[in-house]
């Protein structure tokens, strides 16, 4: 079910809205999340819940009839989490030393590699449901083995590649459980936006 926009805000809004009888975002959850989100980095929100670059990238608003264009969007809230993610180790840097981020880095990339070089069709698991929505295997197996080479010879990756990834779906054991593969590839963008954070791809 959708919602209508309210038409106040095509006259004020932030981000460029789409047809009156299009779906876009939820003008209002969008509007709410990056003000709270904003209050929270220039530290003016002291009451509120932490924000952190994990909630900024798992964020998910209702669909809504002339709301906001999910591409401007999207692009606004990759910036925001990029963001957050440098504050994030330069608060790690600054608490613990240079040293327990490179540490902390190190760490993440070993485990993402462990799963990486498995083998193709067996890098995730299969839905036990015979009619689970899942992703296909050759599709998210492609992107696996482009990680890969991100990670151990210094590919050219952007971030945003993985951040909009989209897999073929599948039912059942004919494809990966996609909660997995979802859970996994946020790691990848966490420790992929890290690292953009430093040098720039």
């Amino acid at each position: 079910m959708t919602v209508t926009a309210e038409k106040t805000a095509r006259s004020n809004s932030k981000f460029t809205l789409v047809g009156p009888k299009d779906v876009g975002y939820n003008v209002k959850q969008v509007d709410v999340f990056l003000e709270r989100a904003r209050a929270y980095f220039l530290n003016t929100d002291t009451l509120g819940t932490a924000i952190t670059s994990r909630d900024v990238r798992t964020a998910a608003f209702d669909p809504a009839r002339g709301g906001y264009s999910p591409q401007a969007v999207d692009a606004a809230m990759d910036r925001v989490e990029d963001e957050f993610v440098l504050r994030e180790k330069e608060l790690l840097i600054a608490a613990k030393g240079e040293k327990a981020w490179m540490m902390m880095i190190g760490k993440s990339a070993t485990v993402l590699r462990a799963r990486l070089h498995r083998p193709d069709g067996d890098r995730f698991r299969r839905p036990t449901r015979r009619n689970a929505a899942s992703y296909n295997i050759n599709d998210v197996d492609v992107l696996c083995r482009e990680l890969l080479t991100y990670i151990e010879d210094n590919g050219e990756l952007s971030v945003d590649v993985v951040r909009r990834a989209v897999f073929a779906r599948e039912k059942g054991a004919d494809g990966y459980e996609e909660s997995q593969v979802d859970a996994f590839l946020d790691s990848v963008v966490e420790l992929m936006a890290t690292n953009d954070s430093v040098t720039p791809r």
